[in-house]
């Protein structure tokens, strides 16, 4: 028996030399690093689950307006309006009534100047029983707002509601919105869209080309805030507001009402190896929806020593983690264990600190942004493989089975980027190139270039030829804006459906301000210009985004 035990201590003791100098000479992480969390553990951790909190509490309401509509009270002539109708959406109103024939219903909220009405065809079928959402009223306003009755013959009515909304709160009314530049001719704002401020924390707000609060919700918001495919809203939110963890992913609508709620874990699950300060807040930068209509989310392992350098999917109807990511497992061992870029006041290492995922349908692909490594990947999503890196660590710093993946730059124009956010990748007409869209921060965290550090922040385009590893840089703006937009951290930038950017220099003058302009790519002239200020505490523009109120894959029905 003992001879057994020392023959089992051996070859112990043997793998973990060898692991060792495995790690030592490749950088690449063994089976016997004591930091990297299971698979089965980092769920546990993470705790996810669906819950009803919010749904069971507004299901008297929804009863309360079927039984409006049902009871026949209430014609064209004469309809239910109810404002806010389900308490977080003070700028919505639900317009309850039936018609004695099948008729199709459209909305206009009449703007107060050229080009800021809100409109839809809010119905896409012929009934007689009509639910109409009303979205982008003004605050404190007696708003106009115009109904046309279709029928099949072609028969047009137009009723003219008037709906009087509320003031808006005193933390949303002491915003300085303030616009400068607004050519509406060349602006992506369709029938329906607004400049969406998703915010670090405090109310979201929704503005219309004038500066104007068209949408805001009384839920607090933490920079998650996405319009899914079905047209409903994804954000991350608290049951209170007064709470300090943004723990709650909520799917609700522009009018209020929600359809689907996830739970996460408040409790850390200490591993053992892990000596440093509880985690709280478990999602922090993004969260997209997969093909499957399952959500890919941004989290921390819950655990570990480590943070932000995990992705967890959940099931959309369960809220069960079905899939980790773990980036530790995928890269070079030395990236986290030697990191000293950067430190936390609780002493855990922001080693990756990912801050954007987006999925590339073309190849089943997921493309993140590394703040602290300056680095954006592809990642095969079934297989978990990196398919490129880009970065500006030398190749010669990579262990060698990483370097054939690194992008390298085309010409000397390209230039790498430093603590960039919001990384987004498009088709072009060729299928090995890819155009990445992003916002280059310009701060040297670990690898950026440190000559301009510091200098300017900017929007830029890239074409990556992803079968010879290449990449060039064909378009930025913000470099001529030098240091009056240079951005620290956060911000984004966003390619419209007219080629237009909107670039957010989220952290202007040491987070006193935000600015948001949407630029034309050909000229490379601004044709919005936004000042963002007084938004009190951590209460910036962490991203900015152009989302329709009313989407085309969304009609509100009770």
């Amino acid at each position: 028996m003992q001879k057994r035990i020392k023959i089992i201590l051996a070859v112990l003791i043997s793998c973990l030399v060898i692991g060792g100098l495995v790690y030592q000479f490749t950088g690449v992480k063994t089976l016997f690093d004591k930091d990297i969390l299971s698979t089965a553990q980092i769920k546990k951790n993470i705790g996810s689950q669906t819950v009803k909190t919010r749904t069971n509490s507004q299901k008297q309401l929804t009863a309360t307006y079927k039984a409006k509509l049902a009871s026949g009270d209430y014609t064209n002539a004469n309809p239910y309006i109810k404002v806010n109708p389900y308490g977080t959406s003070p700028l919505s109103a639900l317009v309850v009534f039936k018609t004695d024939s099948a008729v199709k219903v459209s909305v206009e909220v009449v703007g107060k100047t050229a080009k800021t009405s809100i409109k839809s065809n809010v119905e896409t079928s012929y009934q007689k029983n009509h639910t109409i959402s009303v979205l982008g009223l003004y605050a404190d306003y007696q708003n106009k707002v115009k109904l046309t009755l279709t029928d099949k013959d072609g028969h047009k009515t137009v009723k003219t509601l008037t709906i009087k909304t509320d003031a808006l709160p005193e933390a949303v009314q002491s915003m300085s919105l303030k616009v400068t530049k607004n050519d509406k001719t060349k602006m992506s704002i369709g029938d329906s869209n607004l400049t969406f401020l998703v915010r670090s924390t405090q109310y979201p707000v929704g503005v219309d080309a004038d500066g104007q609060i068209r949408w805001y919700s009384t839920n607090y918001v933490q920079h998650i805030f996405k319009v899914l495919s079905n047209g409903h809203l994804l954000y991350l939110t608290k049951p209170d507001n007064a709470d300090l963890v943004y723990n709650d992913l909520v799917e609700t609508d522009f009018m209020g009402r929600v359809y689907q709620e996830y739970k996460f874990s408040t409790e850390t699950k200490s591993n053992e190896s892990a000596n440093s300060k509880d985690e709280t807040t478990i999602i922090h930068h993004d969260a997209i929806e997969l093909p499957n209509h399952n959500l890919l989310l941004t989290v921390s392992d819950g655990g570990s020593k480590y943070v932000e350098d995990t992705m967890v999917e959940i099931s959309r109807k369960t809220g069960k983690v079905v899939k980790v990511i773990d980036l530790k497992k995928l890269l070079p061992a030395k990236l986290y264990k030697e990191y000293k870029a950067t430190k936390r006041a609780d002493g855990k290492l922001d080693w990756f600190h990912q801050n954007s995922i987006d999925y590339d349908t073309s190849d089943d692909s997921i493309v993140i942004s590394s703040r602290s490594q300056d680095t954006i990947m592809k990642l095969d999503y079934k297989t978990c493989k990196i398919k490129w890196i880009f970065s500006s660590k030398a190749a010669s710093k990579w262990p060698a089975r990483y370097r054939k993946l690194l992008l390298k730059a085309a010409d000397s124009q390209t230039t790498f980027t430093g603590g960039q956010h919001a990384a987004t990748i498009w088709a072009t007409n060729e299928t090995d190139q890819k155009q990445l869209v992003l916002f280059n921060n310009n701060v040297a965290i670990s690898n950026g270039d440190k000559k301009t550090s510091g200098q300017y922040s900017e929007g830029v385009s890239y074409l990556v030829d992803e079968t010879n590893k290449t990449i060039k840089k064909t378009w930025s703006y913000g470099k001529t804006l030098g240091k009056t937009n240079f951005s620290n951290v956060i911000g984004s930038n966003r390619k419209m459906t007219n080629g237009n950017y909107l670039i957010d220099f989220g952290f202007n003058n040491a987070g006193k301000t935000s600015h948001i302009v949407e630029v034309d790519p050909t000229t490379n002239q601004q044709v919005f210009n936004l000042t963002f200020t007084n938004f009190g505490a951590k209460g910036y523009a962490y991203r900015a985004e152009r989302f329709a109120l009313y989407s085309s894959n969304y009609q509100f029905k009770l």
